[in-house]
């Protein structure tokens, strides 16, 4: 491969302004501002949030990475709700109906939760609450009650999908009742947490099938109608966090069996590595895109208030000197 000197010289070049499309690697001096630039690559990475105030897992979560909603969860019973914003958590009203293994969809001011186990009889529901922002409210059930559930969408446009006891079940919410959808191409549960994509663009992403007790990777893209075969994960596993839309979604976390970090990405038909969670956990939850994703709480040696930060990888113009 040529170098940098081979291509362009050993000195640098001069200009009035940056390159509209510099390639990485590429290096000159800005006249105007009297700096040298150059357009580097920053490496994929997690980075340390602020903590939950609650420590659990299996909660859910809406929102992006500077705004983000978590709600409801297993520490051994937990209605908290807490907001992030970018830098630490902060408590709000509590959900109305205390259970874990629920789906969340929406943003941090019109969120959505639904699904789950009752906290208090370990029994599946259908209860589903909207929050504006401060308060949680009873709306109408999903139509199958169940847990360990997919979600995605906002929260006049929720997409259900999956959930135990084995279930295929998608169902779609419009703000007031939910209507059948067309069915998962493979039932299973505790597909990932924080989920992907819309209710006419929704990403269903590994799980279990349970019984028999399997972990998939298998992926299914929903166009509003009707479910089809995706590309499949690499490392299949189930109780595991995951945000984004369905051409570039993220999943990271989970059991396999045994916690794992593992992180990959999603271009709408491939999987591909990158880097994985500072702290390997399962029953983690997660929400965000792609770039900017966020992962919180969940199960390493116990329940953990651990908040994690995603940023991709990108090339961008860098100040490389100050004059």
């Amino acid at each position: 491969m040529a170098t940098y000197n081979e291509i362009k010289g050993d000195t640098i070049e001069v200009r009035a302004t940056d390159p509209a499309n510099p390639v990485e690697g590429e290096v000159w001096y800005n006249s105007t501002t009297g700096v040298i630039k150059g357009y580097t690559f920053t490496a994929a990475a997690w980075a340390s949030g602020g903590n939950l105030n609650t420590a659990r897992r299996a909660m859910g979560s809406a929102g992006i990475q500077t705004a983000a909603l978590t709600f409801g969860g297993n520490n051994p019973s937990v209605t908290n709700s807490e907001e992030y914003n970018g830098t630490s958590w902060t408590e709000g009203n509590d959900i109305g109906t205390a259970r874990n293994a629920l789906a969340g969809a929406g943003t941090q001011t019109a969120g959505l939760g639904f699904g789950g186990y009752i906290t208090a009889t370990s029994s599946p529901t259908g209860a589903t609450e909207e929050y504006d922002g401060t308060s949680w409210s009873e709306q109408n059930d999903l139509s199958t009650v169940r847990a360990a559930i997919g979600g995605a969408g906002t929260q006049t446009a929720g997409l259900a999908f999956g959930g135990a006891p084995n279930l295929s079940a998608t169902e779609e919410y419009d703000g007031t009742s939910w209507t059948a959808g067309g069915n998962l191409g493979t039932a299973r549960d505790a597909v990932a947490v924080g989920g992907a994509g819309t209710q006419t663009a929704g990403l269903a992403i590994g799980g279990r099938i349970n019984p028999p007790f399997t972990v998939v990777g298998a992926t299914e893209e929903y166009d509003g109608a009707a479910w089809t075969a995706g590309g499949t994960m690499g490392t299949a596993r189930y109780n595991f966090g995951g945000g984004g839309t369905q051409t570039a979604a993220i999943g990271f976390g989970g059991f396999l069996p045994g916690n794992t970090g593992a992180t990959e990405l999603y271009d709408g038909s491939t999987w591909t590595a990158s880097t994985s969670l500072a702290t390997a956990r399962r029953q983690i939850v997660g929400c965000g895109t792609q770039p900017l994703a966020l992962a919180m709480g969940g199960y390493d040696s116990g329940d953990t208030a651990a908040t994690e930060e995603f940023t991709n990888s990108f090339n961008a113009v860098e100040t490389l000197t100050t004059s």
